[in-house]
């Protein structure tokens, strides 16, 4: 059995670093001019970062400085800086301690490309929603430049996109599995996940006289490593999930003194190819001697040996050795198999240390850091916060800052473990919470100081809307558990799904003087929100604004499970709940349901299905949404691979059906526009195709009428000119074009 989590040293405790005395600056300098005007002769840390500085705790590069600031450190901000040269890295002069280096709130590659791969021409964390401020890969190219600025200056990178990107991860810009970040960065150490309990902790060591190079020991962190260290016990990976026979069996962790061996890894991808489903099925065993049929080892090599069990009392000591990267690269169920070990070592009750070859070098996977305290989230979220863009932007408003102006987070996490999201990866999936007392200090300082504030809240929540003070009821079973989601398939029986604490709060902050209104904008979890009707209530008579989002994300049970989302009896139960208290409160409020298309394990069939259901619910979406495989997502290895990592992979383990390729993507999205002219060619040709011409006609319980309008047609799956906001509209289907002699202005009707 485990015991409870460890428990972690405050950061809130530590001794301040000496230029504490200097203060606390108003913004975080941009320029040596702001750092005169402070008495700064130098910056201890300075940030770098892909979005615009906005100095706003739902912006990464705000709280980071701002925690370190707490610590005592003189922290500087190089936003978007113009990466063709070195010049703008030495703007605010050498660090002390450390480059802080961020791609932003979002992965530049997702930021700057559509799930088509088009490139996006806004941006919206860039004053004038501007595009191209930020280069692809933003991390890897931010640290070569500030490297060639100051050669000897540490390089720290963390964000979204170093933390989804810390081990080998397929790519799907460039079709393939890339390298971890760390290695191409060329950067000393690697933060993921919130990281705050890291960064502050490695300032703190750094400015001590610690070599960069010796800080290896942060849970949270990865580092490269030459080799496993003394008294370490390495487990393979493939002893805690077989993934499938090798031919020929060779150990594919033979290493030479200079890495792993060309010849092994070649031998290992060439067998992998050779396989065929005939072939007999036998488990890896533990290389307690090479494989029969091995080549001995060369006098120069050294076979690395394994241990099967482990004993909890040497967890702490133990170490998880995936495939290599060139294994992974070479062989997708390898890389399935990868994905499914590094999700199942996530929980930081748990987790083991990974460790997973590059070449020559190891890259080291520390377990996650520990989960923020109450009072520490508290810590964290009041500080000195000017909310608002740094004064260097003057007037240039910047779209994502006026979204998030007036909303408040109040948790962090998510245990729903959806495949295709990147939360859980990144926050982990227990819920962090902010105190009610913290939460009403933060809506009164809106109130009191943020230019423009009407007396809404536009949003009360953070990664979902109502995981509020949700936990475990018992920290033993949490910090031995293993599962990826606490709500699927069902809803653990250990969770406490009580919203007690969440209506309370409701109450309380709409209860605060000059507060008229507080929405929720942030995603409801409705099979949680059904446990608790009398929160279906508090929300639906209180908190909406008219409009409600919501995220089935699909109907059909073949996407649903491969989502790890729950079935649309949970959407239907929830919907009836908020229709009938909108109603008892005079109210006529719609739902705005979110779904996706061609994700991993769906077919052209489940988005007619889906279609049909749009159109029997009288919904229409201005825009929707494809699935995007993000690095490191489950859903992600799904697409790279075809194999099912949620399940045991092996050879022959279930085969996922993966909707690659421009054209059935188009098709899935033009299902969920069906109501689009534009989409109607093409939606015609499947429904022949698949044997359901009956669906085409002008009747009601048809898809697509027969006949077509003119001047459409022939832009893809409905292309639009300009971006409009996601809007399900409620006011019936489209209209039909003005008749003319009783028949539709357009084509003349086809025989199908």
């Amino acid at each position: 059995m485990f015991g409870c989590m460890l428990p972690a040293p405050d950061i809130s405790a530590y001794r301040k670093h000496w230029a504490a005395r200097l203060g606390t600056a108003p913004f975080l300098p941009m320029s040596r001019a702001e750092m005169d005007a402070l008495g700064w002769d130098s910056c201890d840390v300075i940030i770098v970062t892909g979005d615009a500085y906005i100095d706003h705790p739902s912006f990464g590069m705000a709280i980071v400085g701002r925690v370190l600031e707490a610590q005592g450190f003189r922290v500087g901000i190089i936003a978007q800086p113009d990466w063709h040269s070195a010049a703008d890295f030495g703007a605010l002069g050498r660090p002390n301690l450390f480059f802080g280096i961020t791609a932003g709130n979002m992965d530049s590659m997702v930021n700057r490309y559509t799930a088509d791969r088009r490139l996006r021409s806004d941006d919206a964390y860039t004053p004038g929603g501007v595009g191209g401020k930020r280069p692809d890969r933003s991390v890897i190219v931010y640290a070569q430049r500030a490297r060639e600025a100051y050669r000897d200056v540490p390089i720290v990178i963390g964000g979204i996109e170093a933390s989804l990107r810390r081990i080998a991860h397929f790519d799907y810009w460039s079709e393939k599995v890339r390298r971890s970040v760390l290695l191409d960065a060329k950067a000393d150490l690697l933060i993921y996940g919130n990281g705050e309990r890291q960064i502050c902790e490695l300032a703190h060591r750094l400015s001590a006289g610690e070599a960069i190079a010796d800080i290896i020991d942060i849970r949270g962190t990865a580092v490269v490593r030459r080799d496993v260290p003394r008294g370490w016990i390495e487990i393979d990976s493939t002893h805690l999930d077989a993934p499938g026979p090798l031919d020929p069996p060779v150990d594919p962790y033979a290493m030479a003194d200079g890495g792993t061996s060309g010849k092994v890894a070649d031998t290992v991808a060439a067998g992998a190819c050779a396989l065929t489903p005939a072939q007999p099925q036998p488990q890896l065993q533990p290389q307690e001697r090479p494989h029969a049929g091995a080549q001995p080892a060369a006098a120069n090599e050294r076979v690395v040996r394994f241990v099967r069990r482990v004993k909890n009392a040497d967890r702490e000591r133990s170490v998880v050795r995936m495939p290599s990267q060139e294994a992974v690269a070479a062989d997708p169920v390898l890389y399935a198999h990868a994905s499914r070990i590094l999700h199942t070592e996530s929980n930081p009750g748990n987790a083991r240390a990974l460790v997973q070859r590059h070449g020559d070098v190891d890259v080291w996977l520390n377990p996650p850091p520990i989960p923020l305290t109450t009072p520490e989230m508290d810590w964290v979220y009041e500080r000195p916060f000017r909310r608002a863009p740094h004064p260097f932007y003057g007037e240039s408003p910047i779209p994502a800052w006026k979204m998030i102006r007036f909303s408040v987070a109040i948790q962090r996490g998510c245990f729903g473990g959806c495949t295709f999201c990147s939360i859980t990866e990144h926050e982990g999936r227990i819920i962090q919470s902010r105190s009610e007392d913290s939460v009403v200090r933060e809506i009164e300082s809106v109130r009191d100081s943020v230019p423009g504030f009407t007396g809404v809240i536009s949003d009360l929540g953070g990664p979902t809307a109502n995981m509020y003070r949700l936990a475990c009821k018992s920290r033993e079973i949490e910090s031995a558990c293993r599962r990826p989601s606490c709500v699927y398939p069902g809803i653990c029986p250990n969770l406490d799904t009580d919203h007690t604490p969440l209506i309370r709060l409701y109450r309380r902050v709409r209860a605060l003087p000059g507060i008229r209104k507080v929405l929720i904008a942030s995603g409801v979890r409705y099979d949680l929100a059904v446990q608790s009707p009398e929160y279906v209530k508090e929300l639906a008579q209180h908190h909406t604004g008219g409009y409600l989002k919501v995220a089935p994300e699909a109907l059909a049970e073949g996407p649903l499970a491969k989502m790890m989302k729950p079935g649309i009896g949970a959407y239907d139960r929830f919907q009836e709940l908020f229709e009938r208290y909108s109603r008892e409160a005079g109210k006529e409020q719609f739902l705005i349901p979110y779904f996706i298309a061609a994700h991993p394990g769906t077919s052209d069939e489940d988005m007619l299905q889906l279609a049909l259901w749009l159109k029997r619910q009288r919904l229409r979406a201005d825009q929707v949404q494809a699935f995007l495989p993000g690095p490191m997502a489950t859903a992600t290895a799904m697409y790279h691979s075809g194999k099912n990592p949620l399940r045991r992979i092996t050879r022959t383990s279930e085969d996922v059906l993966i909707p690659k390729g421009l054209k059935v993507r188009r098709l899935h999205k033009a299902f969920l526009r069906y109501h689009d002219p534009h989409n109607w060619p093409m939606l015609r040709e499947a429904l022949r195709r698949m044997g359901r011409a009956d669906l085409i006609g002008n009747g009601r319980r048809q898809l697509v009428p027969a006949w077509q309008p003119v001047d459409t047609g022939g832009s893809p799956e409905g292309r639009r000119a300009g971006a409009r906001p996601f809007r399900t509209q409620h006011t019936g289907l489209p209209r039909a074009p003005r008749m003319r002699g009783g028949r539709p202005r357009g084509r003349k009707p086809s025989a199908g």
